[in-house]
């Protein structure tokens, strides 16, 4: 077979480094090319990504290729996807072509079998948690790309459910595919934890939260929540001071500037961190110094963030909804993402029960080993070989 894949969500010069779909077309890639040494793979990437850049992905049966003409997409926004956009993949004569995000446009004009992997419809189900100039412009490529696709790979049961709904699609057009987790995140830092803990000002025991601070995050709760946990800590007796921060650790997203000022209306100004986009080799010091972790979100189509919590053995709270409960199993403790007094016992609870935290310890690590990349590398390739076959 020739295989060809859209790269373009990793090292994407206008959205940074590689995060969600970024993580995912990397690491599908890489197991891919590791274990295939007989199919030809076409890479496709951004025509502004360097060389240097993807010397890595080189193999004897690898063909990198770049998306051409980025300069003309300001005058021709529309014919750059569909006219030269199509050219350029006809040209490579594939037998498949699959595109890691559905926002990874194919040319309706295109031909050849495709498939296309659905991670997050959050644009659906919590609409209001984004721009409304973001919401008509992705849900139009969505909708395009669920009919074009010959074959979708949700990346859970419950994004294929929603998928399902959504876009009518028929059940033999999804296949779920669970994606897998980073074996670093078993692994002891190699970094100076403490180093990494003072670069970002955190100087007590903390409740770590991570993902890009955005209303689908549910942000705004768990600083109530947050809020809370602190009152009640000070009610106890010789508590005269507070002796846990909440370290918000992600990159900013939409009306992220507001939680600060959220933050300060609740009294809590002074408890929370925020590290920003943090990278790589600081996430697994992060997570094991912390006293647990939180994510109250109001939907996930998979919830990476939670695997690397249980690989670290770090204990979670997280939501009962959409994809967690699937992902984490009995492995997490869950709160209902709308109820603020709920997040705050939850808080509460395990800031005073260690061996709670330990129970949650080894069910979050045993959990966490299920999820292997290998695994979502070689149940695409059977995806491709059935495409072919069909």
């Amino acid at each position: 077979m020739r295989i060809g894949i859209d790269a373009r969500t990793i090292l994407n010069p206008e959205k940074g480094d590689a995060i969600g779909a970024g993580h995912y077309a990397f690491q599908l890639i890489r197991h891919l090319l590791d274990m295939d040494k007989e199919n030809e793979f076409v890479l496709f990437f951004d025509f502004r990504v360097r060389e240097k850049d993807v010397k890595k992905f080189s193999r004897p049966n690898v063909k990198i290729k770049f998306y051409p003409f980025s300069d003309y997409k300001k005058y021709l926004p529309g014919a750059y996807s569909e006219i030269l956009g199509e050219a350029t993949l006809q040209k490579e004569k594939l037998d498949i072509l699959h595109s890691t995000s559905p926002l990874s446009r194919i040319p309706m004009s295109y031909k050849g079998k495709c498939a296309v992997t659905f991670h997050d419809l959050s644009l659906y189900k919590i609409p209001g948690c984004f721009p409304r100039i973001r919401r008509i412009r992705d849900r139009a490529v969505y909708s395009l790309m669920a009919r074009k696709a010959d074959k979708i790979i949700a990346v859970s049961k419950s994004t294929k459910e929603d998928t399902r709904n959504i876009f009518k699609a028929p059940e033999d057009k999804i296949k779920v595919i669970y994606s897998g987790l980073d074996e670093r995140f078993f692994k002891e830092p190699e970094v100076d934890s403490q180093k990494v803990l003072a670069k970002y000002g955190i100087n007590k025991k903390y409740i770590l939260f991570l993902g890009t601070l955005e209303p689908s995050k549910n942000i705004t709760r768990l600083l109530e929540a947050f809020a809370r946990f602190k009152k009640k800590c000070l009610q106890g007796k010789n508590s005269k001071k507070f002796s846990y921060q909440l370290v918000l650790a992600g990159k900013r997203g939409w009306l992220s500037q507001e939680y600060k000022q959220i933050a300060k209306d609740f009294g809590i100004a002074k408890d929370i961190v925020y590290t920003g986009y943090i990278i790589g080799d600081e996430l697994n010091p992060l997570f094991k110094g912390a006293e647990f972790f939180v994510m109250p979100s109001l939907y996930e189509g998979f919830g990476m963030t939670v695997l690397e919590a249980f690989a670290t053995q770090t204990p979670a709270i997280i939501s009962n909804v959409s994809s967690l409960p699937e992902i984490a199993g009995e492995a997490a403790y869950f709160v209902n993402p709308l109820d603020v007094k709920e997040i705050s016992e939850a808080l509460w609870k395990f800031s005073q029960n260690e061996d709670l935290r330990n129970q949650y310890r080894q069910k979050g690590l045993e959990q966490a080993r299920k999820f292997d990349w290998k695994k979502t590398a070689r149940e695409t390739l059977e995806v491709y070989k059935e495409m072919i076959r069909t």
